[in-house]
């Protein structure tokens, strides 16, 4: 059996490249996550469904898992009109809401072969919250609604993704652009994973590049076997596969191919890399990363998700029952794309 290479690689425009057909084909990534912004891979539907049956094709499994981070509001790929328009998770307040975004967005996923979303947030905002995270957290009295979306994801053939593990509210920093340090303490960080611990069976949860003190002073979430193992193994009970967040991002220091050991050796299933150029995905093929067992019996989970089927056919209905709720109202007014700053730090 060929080995898998535990990482979500990023491709550079609507179609592969012949490089990026190589480099795929070689090294068989456990994934590839989309971006609509600098990498450029969605325009339509059609051109989205074409270039997802391409990597499949390509790398040579049915079961590479296809990931964006479409979360609603300001952070999503698939946008409108040709996709649903779906707000942001600080304005889903009760179930019925929560259900409905996570049911059209699986639609406008599953029909387009993408089988992972980034997504929930489960992070608190606070009020010294960067803008990082703004508008992407559920109202902090509806603790439960994590879980509500990822067990609505999971039942329409998409696996979710709880990020940031262990709580990423608490950040004054972005960490896009530098690392974020928390210095509250343990009893205080009580409250954070209390939302992780009730979505605690979800298949997959994503790393935080942030330095919780209280837990290890000197190493990155990301970097921290402590964090990862006491913590969110251990504290949260999280038993799910573990990604890190994008390791292009400049709260992480060293290489990639540094940075992609680094995480694995913490105890992450898998790394990110982001939304890189086709250099940093060479760099990371080439660190001699490897899938280890533990994380390919936590995959067995994803990949029964992802098998099933749904042919959404109260697609219209939960639509219209939507925007009827929400009163229409579907803003995207934030004043902060984190994104988009790295975009243009990368074009300096």
């Amino acid at each position: 059996m060929r080995k898998i290479l535990p990482a979500f690689l990023s491709c550079q425009g609507l179609t592969l490249t012949e490089a990026e057909k190589k480099l795929f084909a070689q090294y068989n990534p456990l994934g590839v996550c989309l971006f609509a912004k600098y990498c450029n891979n969605i325009q339509d539907n059609a051109q989205l469904s074409a270039l997802t049956r391409e990597i499949k094709e390509v790398i040579g499994r049915d079961d590479v898992l296809i990931a964006v981070d479409q979360e609603g509001g300001r952070v999503r790929r698939l946008l409108e009109p040709e996709f649903t328009a779906v707000t942001a998770a600080e304005n889903l307040n009760t179930t019925e809401l929560v259900k409905a975004h996570a049911y059209l967005i699986s639609h406008d996923l599953k029909n387009s072969g993408i089988n992972v979303n980034f997504a929930p947030v489960l992070d608190i905002m606070q009020p010294e919250t960067s803008n990082v995270l703004a508008g992407r957290c559920f109202p902090k009295e509806h603790g439960r609604f994590g879980f509500v979306m990822v067990h609505e994801y999971i039942s329409h053939g998409i696996c979710p993704c709880i990020k940031h593990l262990p709580g990423h509210g608490r950040t004054k920093a972005d960490p896009h652009l530098t690392l974020p340090i928390i210095d509250a303490d343990l009893a205080t960080l009580q409250s954070d994973f209390a939302q992780f611990k009730a979505t605690a069976d979800a298949p997959m949860g994503m790393a935080a590049h942030i330095l919780l003190q209280a837990v290890d002073a000197e190493n990155p979430v990301t970097f921290s076997a402590k964090a990862i193992q006491q913590t969110i193994r251990q504290e949260i009970g999280f038993n799910g596969f573990l990604v890190s967040d994008a390791i292009v991002m400049q709260a992480l220091s060293g290489t990639i191919a540094d940075r992609t050991r680094r995480a694995l050796a913490a105890g992450c299933d898998a790394v990110c890399l982001g939304n890189a150029d086709f250099a940093a995905n060479e760099a990371l093929c080439q660190s001699g990363a490897e899938l280890t067992d533990e994380a390919a019996e936590r995959l067995k989970k994803i990949k029964q998700i992802i098998d099933k089927t749904d042919k959404f056919s109260d697609y219209e209905k939960i639509k219209n029952n939507y925007c009827a709720m929400l009163k229409n109202i579907i803003s995207y007014d934030y004043h902060y794309d984190a994104t988009e700053v790295l975009n243009r730090l990368r074009k300096q």
